[in-house]
């Protein structure tokens, strides 16, 4: 059996009878015909973009990939078909047989009748060359072009399933998919690092000057308090959708532009259920993309992170840790080594602390729960251990990245948190807030993770911005 549905079906047409002469070529992806096991398949055509070009006195070799697959398919000619625009980058389309590959690296093979050169490529101009590993420094400075690359190729793949993925492993769950707005009058996170909405046209008024959403709007920092209105009718909601910071930065770990992952679950009391949820998404995720990628993971750890493999085994096999807040700041205090950020109680684990934390317990993933109460934003639950000490906080860290996810129980007891918004003279903007907590108000809690840190940490690349599909990268062209 071939299991592809598409070959399927266009064999079937031919399966009582001979296919009479005009009956169109099955069409097969790439990926498709590399996992062809009926052969020879007559008459099937493949569409793609040349990665190689080898003409002998008596055959003509080409290799065309379409995206379907990291491997590409071989395609064999006879030197007559060989044509002036036939080269590296050139899209094509192929017609011809299928059948068993005598070569030992490869199953099948195309037996070319007809080859069309449908978009032809100057090789010259072309940034991209064949054979050549082509390092991300260099990649970067094509944004345009660079999907055109394995390395891009390989990623974009991983990419798709992950987020495939990570949606399966809600559902599979019985969580609610909710659309949370990109534009929003909320600043979830209170950094201020928000990019304000304006009309293209609008001409600058004096004070007073009326909004187009009657009220300031901003892009969208997190979900968060959007789901925390459906978990007042859900018990279980997750979204999953770009996200946006405004924060001047051209360093490895940050982007203006990303995706989250975000979710809320109604009913629990237990910081800990929302650390096995994290726990079990990263877990399922992960395994997920590895057996539906294995090429492509395959060609990271060859090519881009050697390390990560065993890395990642390790954090797929053992069960992640906990550590309290305090206790975190007691290993950095002992630790051997100097920290540019001197760690001490009350202030923020920076990164070459978090790296150190995951470091000190042996590669594991790590979370830190119990955060001081200052630290963290106005919807966290202040625990039991004294007024305004710590919150029910936690931070999911993980080798090579560090903070992967953020999240708590939130503050369903309606006088702590009136009282806490009255101290922030947030009162009024977060009125509709407080009126979650007066109608049917439950104990519930979540959780975010980065989307393309989860990428960053499962394939080992350690600048953010070579995971994005459209980078904003200093003087990249913004597409």
């Amino acid at each position: 059996m071939f299991g592809v549905r598409g070959l399927l079906r266009a064999l079937r047409r031919c399966s009582s009878a001979p296919c009479p002469k005009h009956a169109p070529a099955a069409r097969l992806r790439v990926r498709e015909a590399l996992e062809a096991r009926e052969l020879p398949v007559e008459d099937v055509k493949v569409q793609g973009w040349v990665r190689s070009v080898r003409s002998q006195k008596e055959v003509l070799f080409l290799h065309i990939n379409d995206g379907s697959s990291l491997e590409s398919l071989q395609v064999v000619a006879d030197p007559s078909l060989k044509y002036r625009d036939l080269n590296f980058g050139s899209a094509v389309e192929v017609q011809g047989k299928l059948l068993k590959s005598l070569h030992q690296k490869q199953n099948v093979e195309l037996k070319a009748e007809n080859i069309r050169v449908v978009g032809p490529c100057d090789t010259v101009m072309f940034p991209f060359k064949p054979r050549e590993k082509h390092p991300l420094e260099y990649i970067r400075q094509f944004p345009h072009l660079r999907c055109r690359t394995n390395t891009l190729r390989s990623l974009l793949r991983v990419r798709s399933e992950a987020t495939a993925a990570i949606h399966s492993f809600f559902q599979e769950n019985g969580y609610v998919h909710i659309h949370t707005p990109v534009i929003t009058s909320n600043d979830c996170e209170g950094g201020g690092e928000l990019f304000q909405i304006e009309t293209a046209n609008k001409v600058k008024e004096p004070e007073g000057e009326s909004h187009f959403f009657d009220v300031p709007a901003f892009l969208t920092v997190s979900g968060q308090l959007h789901l925390e209105v459906m978990a007042g009718a859900f018990t279980q909601v997750f979204t999953f959708g770009p996200t946006f910071r405004a924060e001047n930065s051209q360093s490895r770990r940050h982007l203006s532009e990303f995706y989250m992952v975000e979710a809320e679950v109604s009913f629990t009391e237990s910081l800990q259920d929302i650390m096995q949820v994290i726990e079990d998404l990263f877990k399922t995720a992960t395994s997920t993309v590895l057996s539906r990628c294995p090429h492509e993971v395959e060609f990271f750890y060859k090519y881009v992170a050697p390390a990560q493999k065993g890395r990642l085994e390790q954090m797929l096999k053992n069960k992640f840790l906990t550590l309290s807040y305090t206790e975190a700041v007691d290993i950095l205090k002992r630790a051997p080594q100097t920290f540019t950020f001197k760690p001490e109680w009350g202030q923020d684990l920076q990164t070459e602390h978090e790296k150190y934390l995951v470091t000190h317990c042996g590669d594991v993933p790590v979370f830190v729960i119990n955060y001081p109460y200052d630290l963290k934003p106005f919807y966290m639950r202040d625990n039991d251990d004294g007024p305004q000490h710590t919150v029910a906080a936690v931070d999911l860290l993980v080798p090579g990245v560090g903070e992967l996810c953020g999240g708590s129980l939130r503050e369903e007891r309606l006088h702590f948190l009136q009282s806490r918004l009255q101290r922030l003279g947030l009162s009024d903007t977060y009125q509709w807030y407080l009126d979650l907590r007066k109608f049917g108000s439950i104990p519930h809690g979540g959780f975010g993770m980065g989307f393309e840190r989860y990428l960053q940490c499962i394939l080992g690349i350690s600048n953010i911005k070579d995971v994005m599909p459209f980078p904003r990268f200093p003087h990249s062209c913004l597409l």
